[in-house]
């Protein structure tokens, strides 16, 4: 009785493995992007980071006053963050110490990168003075 218990919880252990990493797809849009920028950003960062990097798009273009198709997408990277500062610490403040899944996002104008850090269910902000991210961590996309 054990070891058919055993090959039965196998098999669906099996079954839902595959299940789950079948669910995981990439944006892709069907219809052409007329922003060189934008087709890059669909083909590359995956959906749930796109509309991450639209949110910090829409704030840079915010805070320099400037349309959002002047801004490049140079880096996105699934990270871990050390600490509750996600990479983004201030000398006054004490934070939890724990890992926190996440993302970094480097924008860059006229040559010069903006950071933008999220995790946890914290949207992208922009860090002025960033850390890195845990050692070793992703892989990340250059765009």
């Amino acid at each position: 009785m054990r070891k058919r218990y055993a090959r039965s919880f196998a098999g669906l252990s099996a079954a839902t493995l595959l299940f789950t990493v079948s669910g995981c797809t990439w944006a892709q849009s069907p219809e052409p992007s007329t922003n060189e920028d934008d087709a890059q950003l669909k083909e590359a960062v995956p959906a749930a980071g796109s509309e991450l990097v639209l949110i910090a798009k829409d704030d840079l273009a915010a805070r320099l006053n400037i349309n959002s198709d002047n801004i490049k997408l140079t880096r996105f990277d699934e990270v871990t963050w050390p600490d509750g500062s996600l990479g983004c610490p201030r000398k006054d403040m004490k934070y939890k110490q724990v890992l926190i899944n996440g993302s970094l996002i480097v924008l860059t104008v006229d040559g010069v990168d903006y950071h933008y850090h999220s995790g946890g269910s914290r949207p992208p902000f922009y860090c002025a003075d960033p850390t890195p991210p845990v050692p070793g961590d992703g892989g990340g996309i250059d765009i």
